[in-house]
């Protein structure tokens, strides 16, 4: 089951965190847990729709595009045996300038985004889907610049990116009250600004930052009382209750979802598409 991982431009990197290529094959009654994170998703899926809906929700849909906004529920996705597409983590400042609005009009749902966010639209699906892995992450670099180039949203103010990047930077450990006193705004003040910019309170950013702290310790085989601990729970019984919140199962069956995803090299040629 071969990822192909791309490395973002650093010109990119204040709005898009992560760019991966992806072909599984897996039982076709297998089902992907969609973690919540500090990132907007959005997925340009190849030979068969995304089917995605919420943990807990009998409807689900289908996309070609998926774009995902900041969310502290889990998205069920049933593979259906295949899923190969690209998957981008965006930034909350990338959804000002790759979509032309703040995060918070995606906040807790799943768009069509070639119906509602035109910087990924079925035209650019079009162009991705006959092409070799190499040349589609050329293909999505040229048209990210350009959105970039062609951007006319304001971007976030001050307070709120400093705001924003003092929560991440501390894996939500630093006291809201001090992240406001930071900014120079009253709690209150801060609390209105990141709802109406994230669509999501400070406390709530923290509590995604402490989670995917967690998450990305405990993938990585650091034991769970360990990841815990570092990622500012109060011991393994409060990561436990927390995980099963935000990702609707167990640590050990999150875990345990998949097999451990091999990264294959870009290769060039015939063999290299999907």
């Amino acid at each position: 089951m071969p990822s192909y991982p791309w490395r973002v431009p650093p010109e990119l990197s204040p709005f898009v965190e992560s760019v991966e290529g992806f072909d599984y094959r897996l039982d076709r009654d297998a089902v992907h847990h969609g973690l919540p994170s500090t990132t907007l998703t959005v997925i340009i899926q190849f030979d068969e729709a995304l089917d995605c809906g919420w943990v807990g929700d009998a409807a689900s849909d289908r996309f070609w595009v998926l774009a995902a906004g900041l969310h502290q529920r889990p998205a069920l996705i049933r593979t259906h045996g295949r899923q190969c597409g690209i998957q981008l983590a965006l930034t909350p400042f990338g959804a000002r300038a790759l979509h032309g609005m703040p995060a918070a009009e995606l906040a807790g749902g799943l768009a069509h985004a070639d119906d509602d966010l035109p910087a990924f639209s079925a035209s650019l699906h079009e162009r991705l889907g006959p092409l070799t892995w190499p040349e589609r992450f050329t293909v999505l670099e040229r048209h990210l610049f350009a959105r970039l180039a062609a951007a006319d949203c304001e971007p976030a103010c001050p307070e709120v990116r400093e705001g924003w990047r003092l929560i991440i930077a501390s894996g939500g450990r630093m006291p809201i009250e001090r992240v406001a006193d930071r900014v120079g705004w009253s709690r209150r003040h801060l609390l209105n600004q990141f709802r109406s910019e994230f669509g999501l309170t400070p406390k709530q950013v923290a509590r995604l930052a402490r989670f995917e702290r967690a998450h990305r310790l405990a993938e990585g085989g650091t034991a769970l009382v360990d990841a815990a601990y570092a990622a500012g729970y109060a011991d393994q019984a409060h990561l436990n209750r927390e995980w099963r919140r935000l990702a609707g199962r167990t640590p050990t069956a999150t875990l345990a979802e998949f097999p451990k995803v091999q990264s294959e090299p870009m290769r060039s040629g015939k063999e290299s598409r999907t």
